[in-house]
C-alpha cells in the first residue's frame, strides 16, 4: 500500500518541472495573438461600438507586455491571454451594436 503514493510522486515531480520549464520562455505565440485580436477588434469597431472593452483589452496587453519585460514570463502568459479573451469580446459587442454593413472608417 505505500508504493502507490511514491508512484505518484515521480508523475507530480514531473509535471512540476514541466510546468516550470514553460514559464521559463516567452510566451511570444500568446502575445501575438493578443495583438491581433486587439487588431481584430479594432476593424470591427470596437472603438467605437465597445470602446470600454477594447481599453481593457489593450490594458491587459500592456500589463502583458510590462510583466514580459521584468521577466515574468508566466504572469505575461496569463495577461496576454486575458487580453485576447477580452478582445474577442469586444469583437462581439461591437458586431452586435453596430448597424449592418461596413464597420465604420478609424
Amino acid at each position: 500500500m505505500h508504493q502507490a503514493p511514491r508512484a505518484r510522486l515521480p508523475a507530480a515531480l514531473l509535471s512540476a518541472l514541466l510546468a516550470a520549464a514553460c514559464s521559463l520562455s516567452p510566451p511570444v505565440q500568446e502575445m501575438s495573438d493578443a495583438r491581433q485580436a486587439i487588431a481584430a477588434a479594432r476593424e470591427a469597431g470596437a472603438a467605437t461600438y465597445a470602446a470600454g472593452t477594447l481599453a481593457a483589452a489593450e490594458q491587459r496587453l500592456a500589463d502583458a507586455e510590462q510583466q514580459l519585460r521584468g521577466g515574468g514570463y508566466l504572469l505575461a502568459k496569463r495577461a496576454a491571454e486575458e487580453a485576447k479573451e477580452t478582445a474577442f469580446k469586444a469583437l462581439l459587442e461591437s458586431r452586435n451594436a453596430r448597424p449592418a454593413g461596413p464597420p465604420p472608417a478609424p
